[in-house]
């Protein structure tokens, strides 16, 4: 297989984006007051830390894909990550989670391994410059980490939370096909031809 490190990470944006739907398809079925509603979480609402997860992909996209383009960052990528809450509904949110994962899929899927070793620069008050790897493990770090809070909270409403740690190992193909028929996926556009 030809650049299989860059196929690994194109992997795990799919990944990403399954278990955003996943998530995101379960906090869908809250009433507004219940995806609104104080709770012990890191960020303390879910509608607070879908928008957070959202922004923060906003943001390192915008970096990623200037770089690969060969243009420098601009000030106002910041707007995007101090705006915490663009979206106080779920199916709102639910379909720019859905255009933001597409945009990452496709930037990952235009790499080839050499690309990963790119540098990156990130503005913030002191630029971070790293690589696109250790910058997209990163994003995808990021995403599980506040992922697993908002599956922590909807534990505690009435909605049950979805699995989101299982079913994408080859022999669970049956248990993600629902989902992968809703974002309108093959398992060849994950894995390619077997």
């Amino acid at each position: 297989m030809n650049n299989p490190l860059a196929h690994y990470i194109t992997s795990q944006a799919y990944n990403n984006a399954w278990a955003n739907h996943r998530l995101l398809k379960a906090c869908g079925q809250l009433t507004q007051a219940e995806f609104q509603a104080t709770r012990v979480s890191f960020f303390p609402t879910i509608q607070l830390t879908l928008n957070h997860i959202l922004t923060c992909d906003w943001f390192y996209l915008d970096a990623l894909e200037r770089e690969l383009r060969g243009a420098a960052p601009h000030a106002d990528c910041y707007v995007f990550f101090e705006k915490d809450e663009p979206f106080t509904d779920c199916t709102a949110l639910h379909a720019a989670q859905r255009a933001s994962d597409l945009r990452l899929i496709a930037h990952c899927r235009s790499l080839c391994d050499a690309d990963l070793a790119r540098p990156v620069m990130i503005l913030r008050d002191n630029p971070q410059i790293d690589t696109r790897q250790r910058m997209l493990a990163h994003v995808f770090q990021h995403q599980i980490h506040h992922r697993g809070q908002v599956h922590a909270m909807l534990a505690g409403t009435r909605i049950e939370a979805p699995q989101l740690d299982e079913f994408y190992c080859a022999g669970e193909a049956d248990e993600r096909a629902q989902d992968f028929l809703e974002l309108g996926w093959t398992e060849n556009d994950v894995w390619g031809p077997r």
